[in-house]
Order: C-alpha cells, then sequence, then structure tokens
C-alpha cells in the first residue's frame, strides 16, 4: 500500500507537491526491491474524506500523475490498483484507465450504507457500466466490505454481502475491520467464505508478519499498509525493515508450501 501524502485542496496538504510525487515512486521502488506481488495507491491522508460527488478534479488529476508515475516505476507483470477515498470509485476507474493500472478498490459497491462520511449508495451497476463506457472492462474491481456492519443494513451479514456483490459481478472480495489497520476476526472470513464464493478473497487490514499465518490459506491476497509503517501506524514513514521482513516471512511460508500436501 502506497498511503499518497495529502493532496492539493485538502485540509492537510502542506504545499509539496513534487516531494509527494517523489515520496510515492521511493515507496514503489522499495516495494520493487522487495519483490510484492502487487502495489495499491490509496489518497489516505486526504481526510476528514469526502464523498465521491465532492471530490474535486485536482484530486483525479494529482492521482492521475501518481499513478502513472508509480506504474512506470513498477515492472509490467506487477500490478499496480488505485483507491480513491471516499467512494471514488468513477474516478479511480478513469484513473486506472489514464494510468494504465490494472484494479481499482471500490467500496460501497452493494447495499446503501451509512459511513463516517455520510450515506453511502450502491454503486455496482454505475461503475461496471462506466467501466464498460470507458473501455476499461482489463481493469479489476475489487470490492471492500468494510462498511457493511452500519445500522441500516444491519439485518445484512458479512456474508450475504460478499455474495450479493459476487452476484453482481464483483472481481474480488476484501474483508476489512472497520478501523485501520486492526486485523479482520477469523468470525468474518469464515463468514464470507460460508458463501462459496466464485471470485477471490481478500484481507484488506490487520495483516502482520505474526499473524499472516492465520488467514495464509484462507484468502487469495492480502493488503498490507500500517505494518509497512515505523511503529505499525499507517501516519507514518514507511520502514524498509518492516517491508523486508514480511516479505522474508512470505518467502519462507511459500518455500514450505512447496513441500506439503494439503
Amino acid at each position: 500500500m502506497i498511503h499518497v501524502d495529502a493532496l492539493p485542496g485538502t485540509p492537510r496538504y502542506a504545499g509539496n507537491w513534487q516531494q509527494t510525487i517523489q515520496k510515492a515512486t521511493y515507496e514503489a521502488q522499495l516495494y520493487k526491491k522487495h519483490g510484492l506481488d502487487a502495489v495499491l495507491i490509496e489518497n489516505m491522508h486526504d481526510k476528514p474524506y469526502v464523498l465521491n460527488r465532492k471530490l474535486g478534479a485536482e484530486i483525479v488529476a494529482c492521482m492521475t500523475q501518481i499513478g502513472q508515475a508509480v506504474r512506470e516505476v513498477l515492472p509490467q507483470a506487477v500490478p499496480c490498483g488505485i483507491q480513491v477515498l471516499a467512494c471514488g470509485n468513477k474516478q479511480a476507474m478513469a484513473i486506472a484507465k489514464a494510468s494504465q493500472l490494472q484494479f481499482v478498490r471500490a467500496e460501497g459497491f452493494v447495499f446503501g450504507q451509512v459511513a463516517d462520511v455520510g450515506y453511502i449508495d450502491a454503486c455496482a451497476g454505475n461503475l461496471l457500466r462506466y467501466r464498460k463506457l470507458i473501455d476499461a472492462e482489463n481493469v479489476l474491481v475489487f470490492t471492500d466490505l468494510k462498511y457493511s456492519s452500519h445500522a441500516l443494513t444491519a439485518d445484512v451479514g458479512l456474508g450475504d454481502t460478499a455474495q450479493a456483490a459476487d452476484f453482481f459481478n464483483t472481481d474480488g472480495i476484501v474483508i476489512t475491520n472497520n478501523i485501520t489497520g486492526h486485523p479482520v476476526s477469523h468470525k468474518d472470513v469464515q463468514d464470507v467464505l460460508a458463501g462459496k464464493l466464485r471470485v477471490p478473497v481478500l484481507i484488506g487490514s490487520g495483516i502482520t508478519k505474526d499473524n499472516i499465518t492465520q488467514y495464509y490459506h484462507d484468502v487469495q491476497a492480502v493488503i498490507v499498509g500500517s505494518h509497512f509503517k515505523i511503529g505499525g501506524d499507517w501516519r507514518n514513514e514507511i520502514s524498509n525493515y518492516q517491508v523486508e521482513s514480511f516479505m522474508h516471512r512470505i518467502c519462507n511460508l511459500r518455500e514450505r508450501d512447496k513441500y506439503t500436501c494439503f
């Protein structure tokens, strides 16, 4: 995960646009060095977030430039994706198209939901039609389920939400704790897996080198953000040691599996 510094027009922007690009590409180079399987770009520092209908053109323009810069650093075989907070799913799709990225992480794909940014309407139909319209069908949509437990849809379980997203043609399910950096419960994972989905399942928060074994054989991918930062806090600078030690753990697990039958 690349947590892009606050962008122009947001409350915490520090007037450091060129440094923002340089920092994003530095992190991409670090991930390339340690052999990560994919990279996700996110405007995490743009808090407090606004919903998609209030996102300015400057956010799309800046994230497009950063997407292009990061894509140039990474090998073509390494997928690169983007998420635009909050719920800027169409914006992310347009950025992915322009920057030749391979996937977007989408919030609010199915079911109306209430979150800290306000009311989120389901977007699956509009988003996939927009993907078709701009000829971006090679861009995958990974559906984030972290808002599924809010009161408006309290009668709809996580497993039901995942099945609805699968039915509405998502390309993958991301299970996330409602608190950034906190691990996903084993029960949530099992609730989603019980639906026998047709698409990959990813863990979207709380993964560390110490708990990766709890999820390794249940899901197809994990998204790591906070654990790669100094002190395990997403707001801090990236730590070469944290990235290196995590990938060493992954390599050990993969090597072990070569000789293990399940």
